[in-house]
């Protein structure tokens, strides 16, 4: 696709930019492995400078960087804003803690006193070149979260973002060298997807991270082993959300909405699967779709908006066929299941909610990108964990009970990367994150993240 800014609201080009040619890229490539030779040396005192002040200016321009994500992919500006302060925050708890997480690791004595040393202990140093493949869809967090300990551990970093959201690519590739970091140390591609690979096999690159689509996945998965690179993947999800006789129906209900309808539906780790106890799920679908079909769907500059449009005019596509789909092998709409008809521009869905959905539908096994839902009745707690883990993706789910011992079960047996118990799934810096299955592997943020692109080396030491 060409890299541009289209206005997912409108349909209208914005802005179109060139695609950086060969040149470019080598040089982009030289300047990163020039880098990487001294940064790696800085101190994390410097890093944690480094990247504060990175955090002050984003923090100073929240406001235009938010408008510019809702322009290219047509988040409500409330959330635009809310992600880049998220942002902010991840950046200063990296500052804050990156050297503790990476402190150095003693074995006890006693287990090593056999091993003829005087000391030993297991040092974290950076690989190099860390290439990030990132999605549209959180344009701004998906980089910051890869970002902020990636450079707080040493490493460097070459950003290749979705071709939808240039503007805001370029703003990541000028916000680390406005704050100070030296040339080279985090920089922008604009390249399309043909140019990865070439990208990836260059001796200058250590490592890659993705966060997108399972082809894309299974494409840089593929390049990087045939390197013998280090990878870490953030695919889909099709998280379930269940819920049992024992939860608070109307906080869950409530919760459901926005845990389905966020970033537009647009988010691997939206719940999109509900699963209800048959003693609670006339309460819950009644709630739920009230709910859902209260949403205010429009121009997502409006503070008063509730759902924007889909990013793109494909993603609008793609969703409408796996609902007609359904509603054609006898799904029930609840509410939504169409084009909103007051909206004669852009690539708008109307929040939707679907129930007796079956094994031969798309949208039973197919990720559903958008905000529609399915809902499913289950008899009793076995078959909510047979039908959550009913899926080839795993990346995290959410579990409604008070009963202790439902939620002991829920965590023992549902395969996913995360339960969220009487809430929705959300990622925070200090939280280790990512999924299992189809929904990839490797961790992201929390200690677990930053240790993620760095040579874990053994270091032994003889007496004398």
């Amino acid at each position: 696709m060409p890299i541009a800014t289209v206005n997912p609201a409108t349909g209208e080009t914005v802005r179109t930019f060139d695609a950086l040619g060969p040149d470019g890229v080598e040089q982009c490539l030289a300047d990163a492995a020039h880098a990487f030779g001294t940064f790696r040396t800085s101190t994390f005192a410097q890093r944690s400078a480094l990247l504060t002040r990175a955090a002050d200016l984003l923090e100073a321009e929240n406001e235009d960087i938010a408008r510019t994500m809702t322009l290219e992919m047509g988040k409500p500006l409330t959330a635009a804003r809310a992600e880049a302060a998220k942002c902010v925050k991840a950046m200063r708890w990296y500052a804050e803690h990156a050297e503790s997480l990476l402190a150095d690791e003693h074995p006890a004595e006693s287990d090593v006193r056999d091993s003829g040393a005087a000391t030993v202990r297991a040092h974290y140093r950076p690989l190099g070149v860390v290439l990030a493949v990132m999605p549209w869809n959180f344009p701004l967090w998906q980089v910051v979260r890869f970002a902020a300990p990636a450079l707080m551990a040493g490493n460097v970093g070459l950003l290749k973002h979705a071709s939808n959201v240039p503007q805001t690519a370029l703003y990541l590739g000028g916000l680390f060298e406005r704050a100070g970091y030296p040339h080279g140390c985090f920089q922008t591609l604009l390249i399309g997807a043909r140019a990865v690979e070439a990208v990836l096999r260059d001796d200058r690159v250590a490592a890659a991270t993705l966060t997108g689509s399972e082809p894309a996945g299974r494409s840089v998965a593929s390049v990087a082993g045939s390197e013998v690179k280090k990878t870490v993947l953030e695919l889909g999800g099709s998280d379930p959300f269940v819920v049992m006789p024992s939860a608070d129906i109307e906080r869950a209900a409530r919760t459901a909405v926005t845990a389905r309808v966020q970033n537009n539906g647009q988010s691997c780790i939206a719940a999109k699967r509900f699963i209800v106890h048959t003693d609670v799920y006339d309460e819950f679908a009644e709630r739920f779709t009230a709910g859902m079909a209260a949403l205010r769907v429009g121009d997502p500059m409006r503070e008063t908006t509730d759902v924007g449009p889909l990013a793109t005019e494909q993603g609008r596509s793609d969703l409408e066929e796996l609902v007609d789909d359904a509603v054609g092998r006898g799904a029930d709409v609840l509410c939504g299941g169409r084009r909103p008809p007051e909206q004669e521009r852009g690539w708008f869905y109307e929040p939707t909610v679907l129930a007796g959905i079956t094994s031969e539908m798309r949208i039973d096994q197919e990720e559903t990108f958008g905000p529609v839902a399915t809902l499913y009745r289950v008899a009793d707690l076995d078959a909510a964990v047979e039908r959550a883990n009913h899926t080839p993706f795993g990346l995290s789910s959410n579990v409604w009970t008070r009963d202790g011992a439902e939620v002991e079960r829920f965590v023992r047996d549902l395969q996913a990367g995360g339960v969220y118990v009487n809430g929705m799934t959300a990622s925070h810096p200090a939280l280790p994150f990512g999924g299992v299955k189809r929904s990839g592997y490797g961790r992201e943020l929390s200690g677990h993240g930053i240790r993620e692109f760095c040579n874990v080396t053994t270091v032994w030491q003889a007496a004398g």
